[in-house]
């Protein structure tokens, strides 16, 4: 398992290149946060909900032919993460 700074900055390099993210690094960070957090993910219907406590977020990731997600699911993650403290904008 990572430490807190490793996940700090891996959530650093999300929120930096929002446009060019996939939902495997998403996840990496979400399973990081199980050490600390009460964690969850379920399939959508385009794409994963995920929880980390009480906080819930939407990734779509249903571009065909491509890996990266939409940048607002982006968005959606790094909000999560400022509420949560891990991420300063």
């Amino acid at each position: 398992m990572a430490d807190k700074e490793q996940v700090r900055k891996r959530i650093a390099k999300i929120a930096e290149r929002r446009k060019n993210t996939t939902v495997d690094e998403i996840e990496w960070v979400i399973d990081q946060l199980q050490q600390w957090y009460s964690t969850g993910r379920r399939p959508a219907r385009h794409g994963v909900l995920f929880r980390v406590e009480n906080r819930r977020f939407m990734i779509n990731c249903h571009n065909p032919g491509s890996k990266q997600v939409k940048a607002y699911s982006v968005d959606d993650f790094v909000d999560a993460m400022i509420d949560l403290g891990w991420y300063e904008d």
